[in-house]
């Protein structure tokens, strides 16, 4: 298993909007080792979001290379995308990203339910991921019966139930308040430690990015600043 987890070379995404072409990813590349944890920073409009996306399988790019746990991802298909992205990537986002009427066990459960894993085992593996969260006590909640904290919790044991080779984490902290934010970044950098997951976290908060080993910062769609 090579410790390389993500590697992305000459990576190019062009949006076209009528009659403009919008250049988001010009020529990117970056790799990121197993059990690192790196913040992505940069202005708004610089690419990071996009960068996310890509990284995370949710679209591919327009022209590069991308390799993520050794897969090559940059020609799959929507089907095929979707399969790598159950399987290799957790989600962690500022809106939680819930189902409102279901329960933090059912929320939990729901990247399995996608892999078609039986009933009893989907069950007693969401309740373990929600137990490592702190949450063994809230497990029949809806996310209307949890705090923010709480929520982006069940959101964080979701991103976890697959084992994934990858967490992706879009300002993890930014509808928390400075104690709750607090403990979601405490919680995520446990996780890694405990369990080795790659932690990708993009923010545009300094003081969440200083908690990182590394911090790469881009601009008009390329790196220009990557360090410890």
């Amino acid at each position: 298993m090579s410790d390389v987890v993500v590697d992305a070379k000459d990576l190019r995404k062009i949006y076209v909007m009528g009659d403009v072409e919008v250049h988001a990813l010009r020529g990117l590349s970056v790799q990121i080792r197993r059990g690192e944890v790196v913040a992505i920073m940069g202005p708004s409009g610089s690419g990071k979001s996009t960068l996310m996306n890509t990284l995370g399988c949710l679209d591919r790019p327009t022209s590069g290379e991308y390799y993520l746990d050794g897969e090559a991802v940059a020609e799959l298909n929507d089907d095929q995308l979707a399969d790598i992205r159950n399987r290799k990537v957790g989600f962690v986002f500022q809106s939680f990203n819930l189902l409102p009427r279901a329960t933090a066990l059912s929320n939990v459960e729901l990247p399995l339910r996608y892999a078609n894993v039986s009933g009893k085992e989907r069950r007693q593996r969401a309740e373990e991921a929600l137990v490592s969260v702190g949450l063994g006590d809230r497990i029949h909640h809806r996310p209307s019966e949890l705090s923010g904290g709480q929520q982006q919790r069940v959101a964080i044991a979701r991103s976890l139930i697959n084992g994934p080779a990858i967490i992706m984490a879009d300002e993890p902290t930014g509808n928390l308040d400075t104690s709750s934010g607090d403990e979601i970044m405490r919680l995520l950098l446990n996780l890694n430690k405990e369990r080795n997951t790659t932690l990708i976290i993009v923010t545009h908060d300094p003081e969440i990015a200083e908690l990182t080993n590394r911090i790469i910062t881009i601009r008009d769609g390329v790196v220009v600043e990557d360090g410890e």
